[in-house]
C-alpha cells in the first residue's frame, strides 16, 4: 500500500520501514501510527519477509515522541484511547511472529523510546539520545514505557529515566542493557541489516518459536517457562525446516529453509 508518513522497502528478506516525517523529528501522531500497524501486519503476512527494520528519516531523529499538538489536545476519555491504541500497535510489533529491529538513528524519547523497547533488538548509532521525558510535559508513559523499560534494564535504572525525564546516551544504553550494540551513525542501518540477514538465515519457524518462548515466558515460573519450551520445541520436531536443518548439518551444507 502506498502510505504517506512512511517508505517501506524491501531487501531481499528484510523489510526497511522508515518513519519519513524528519520536519518534526519523525514524531508519532495517529496518521503515523495507523501506517505503522499496516506497515507491520505488510511484514507479517509477506512470507517473503523474515526480518523488519525500523528506523526514521533524517539525520537527527529516529522518533522524538508524541506529536505534542495532537497530544495537547486529549482530553481524559480521548487521551486513555490514545494510550490505549498505541500500545495496541506497539503489542502488534513486540508480539509479531517476526523479530524487529530498532536502528536508532538519533533522538528516541517518549514514544520513540518505547517504539525502539517493543523491537526485538536495538541498534543505536553513536550520536543517539534515548529516554522517557513524558514527566517533563505532566504525563507519564503511555505506549508501554513503564512497563518494557523495567523489564529490560531493572526497576530502578527506569524509575531513573521515568521520574528524571532525563535523556542518556547510546553508550549508557547500551551499558544498562537498553540497546544491543552501538555503532557509528552511518552504520546503522547496514548493520540492523546485516544483523537481520543473520536472523533470515535461519529456520523461520524456529525464529517465531524463540519469540514466543522468550516474550511468554519471561513473566512464568521457571518451571512453567520450562515447560513452554518443551512445547515449543516438539513443535519444531514436526517441522519440514528441523528435518532440513538437520539433514543439511549432516551432510556439511547451507540448509534452505521453506518456513514449513
Amino acid at each position: 500500500m502506498a502510505y504517506e508518513n512512511l517508505l517501506y522497502e524491501k531487501r531481499d528478506a528484510v523489510a526497511l520501514v522508515t518513519i519519513n516525517r524528519p520536519k518534526v523529528l519523525n514524531a508519532l501522531n495517529r496518521k503515523t501510527l495507523e501506517e505503522l500497524d499496516a506497515a507491520v501486519g505488510e511484514v507479517i503476512a509477506d512470507d517473503a519477509i523474515r526480518v523488519g527494520i525500523l528506523t526514521g528519516a533524517g539525520e537527527k531523529s529516529f522518533v522524538a515522541g508524541a506529536d505534542i499538538n495532537e497530544l495537547a489536545q486529549q482530553t481524559p476519555v480521548a487521551g486513555r484511547d490514545y494510550g490505549l491504541y498505541g500500545q495496541s500497535v506497539l503489542d502488534r510489533i513486540e508480539n509479531s511472529p517476526k523479530p524487529f529491529i530498532a536502528a536508532i538513528n538519533g533522538f528516541a524519547l517518549g514514544g520513540g523510546c518505547e517504539l525502539a523497547l517493543a523491537c526485538a533488538l536495538r541498534i543505536a548509532a553513536e550520536n543517539a539520545k534515548l529516554g522517557q521525558p513524558e514527566v517533563k510535559l505532566g504525563i507519564i508513559p503511555g505506549y508501554g514505557g513503564t512497563q518494557r523499560l523495567a523489564r529490560l534494564v531493572g526497576k530502578g535504572r527506569a524509575l531513573q529515566l521515568v521520574l528524571t525525564g532525563e535523556q542518556i546516551g547510546a553508550e549508557e544504553a547500551y551499558r544498562i542493557g537498553l540497546v544491543n550494540e552501538v555503532v557509528p551513525r552511518a552504520d546503522v542501518v547496514p548493520e540492523a541489516e546485516n544483523l537481520a540477514r543473520k536472523i533470515a538465515a535461519n529456520a523461520p519457524l524456529a525464529i517465531r518459536f524463540c519469540l514466543e518462548a522468550v516474550h511468554r515466558g519471561f513473566d512464568l515460573p521457571q518451571a512453567e517457562g520450562l515447560f513452554l519450551e518443551a512445547t515449543l520445541f516438539s513443535l519444531c520436531c514436526t517441522t519440514e525446516d528441523m528435518k532440513e536443518g538437520t539433514k543439511a548439518f549432516l551432510e556439511k551444507r547451507p540448509a534452505k529453509f521453506t518456513g514449513r
